[in-house]
């Protein structure tokens, strides 16, 4: 593939630089608990000190492939679900991927920061918003899971900043980061009691140890 059919084809969508694939079970969020096929998309603007996922921000490490080998892998699954997260998955066009993917009558959940324009119709948005790139409020109006990574006490400002920029019907969800969930953790329960507004998100698929 030349390099100028490979800009073409990320432009339009029609392919894009995926890290991983797998079936698995959603561990955060709302969604916990449910089957899905999980599409991890390279390449990430934020850089966040404490991501689980770092080999996934250089995109060129990842060629690009097919959006339509993608979904057909897809909807192989028997849950028709599909969770599309990275990286940041909207640093590209992902209208052909949600086209396919309605096509397929497959339900589509996107993860992002709203660090970028919002591409695809969705069933599902989860803004996980990161204080160094702050999320655009085109896609912060339209999320349907607000999810926040507590890492330290000043992240609950940082929570109730995008709390207020969210709509009205947008589920409220504080999680522990990973590695200082047993010191966060006491803070977060009564941060809620204090707070109901909110819910909590534990990252269950680590604790189940499954991808």
């Amino acid at each position: 593939m030349s390099d100028q059919l490979q800009i073409n084809l990320l432009k339009s969508g029609e392919a894009l630089p995926v890290m991983e694939e797998f079936y698995s079970v959603q561990g955060e969020g709302f969604n916990t608990g449910q089957a899905a096929y999980f599409i991890r998309i390279g390449g990430c603007d934020v850089g966040c000190k404490w991501c689980d996922v770092k080999e996934s921000w250089n995109s060129s490490e990842f060629p690009p492939i097919a959006t339509d080998h993608v979904v057909a892998r897809t909807a192989s699954q028997p849950a028709k679900a599909v969770v599309v997260t990275g990286g940041e998955p909207l640093l590209y066009n992902l209208d052909y991927l949600c086209q396919k993917l309605q096509e397929a009558e497959i339900r589509s959940f996107l993860e992002t920061s709203g660090s970028q324009s919002l591409s695809g119709k969705w069933d599902w948005i989860c803004l996980s918003p990161k204080i160094d790139v702050p999320p655009l409020n085109e896609v912060a109006k339209l999320a349907d899971e607000l999810k926040v990574i507590i890492h330290e006490p000043s992240d609950f400002q940082w929570a109730e900043e995008n709390a207020s920029i969210v709509s009205s019907r947008c589920l409220l969800y504080l999680q522990p980061e990973w590695s200082r969930h047993e010191t966060m953790m006491p803070q977060i329960i009564g941060y809620i009691k204090a707070n109901p507004k909110w819910r909590i998100s534990l990252q269950s698929h680590k604790y189940m140890r499954i991808p």
